[in-house]
């Protein structure tokens, strides 16, 4: 039973990949995608936190810079953590004619350190500022880094879904933390 789940879930994930990394080797796409996978890395992170800390009172920037400094440590340790527990191989290493379009950070796919980290970013700026706009747009790029991280070819999809729930778990804790 368990092992019949395991196997359609892994057909599923490489039936998707090959969907979305099927969609070509176009510049515009390999592009764009770089630039949204680059945005997710930290670079702009402190930005936001530098942001939110000028822009608005004590009341709000505090709970919220805690929780960033509480969730983004934890988000490091159990990726780490899981990195090194599931092993788990790269698409272009394990799929034939299969290569990868940025190159990737470290050794294993699972899970996705850059999803992780913008779905945490998205969380905690959803939560605290609860603007629609903000949080639908912050939302999409959050869910665009994951369509980008497997367009590049460096994650399966349920890579990018574990990053998912790495992220707003995290952030979870982070806002449990600071509250």
């Amino acid at each position: 039973m368990l092992r019949e789940f395991t196997n359609s879930v892994t057909r599923w994930d490489t039936l998707l990949f090959h969907r979305i990394f099927g969609w070509g080797d176009k510049r515009f796409l390999n592009r764009s995608f770089r630039l949204i996978s680059w945005s997710a890395n930290g670079y702009l992170y402190p930005f936001v936190a530098l942001y939110v800390f000028r822009n608005y009172g004590d009341a709000l920037s505090k709970p919220f810079l805690i929780s960033a400094f509480v969730a983004f440590p934890i988000k490091g340790l159990l990726y780490h953590f899981l990195k090194q527990a599931m092993k788990r191989d790269r698409p272009f290493e394990t799929i034939d004619d299969v290569h990868f379009r940025v190159r990737p950070p470290d050794k294993f796919s699972f899970p996705s350190g850059h999803t992780a980290s913008a779905f945490l970013v998205m969380t905690l700026l959803s939560s605290f500022f609860q603007i629609p706009a903000l949080q639908i747009g912050t939302f999409i790029w959050a869910a665009m880094v994951g369509v980008a991280r497997v367009y590049l070819g460096v994650h399966y999809p349920t890579d990018v879904l574990a990053g998912a729930l790495l992220g707003i778990c995290t952030a979870e804790i982070g806002m449990w933390f600071a509250m």
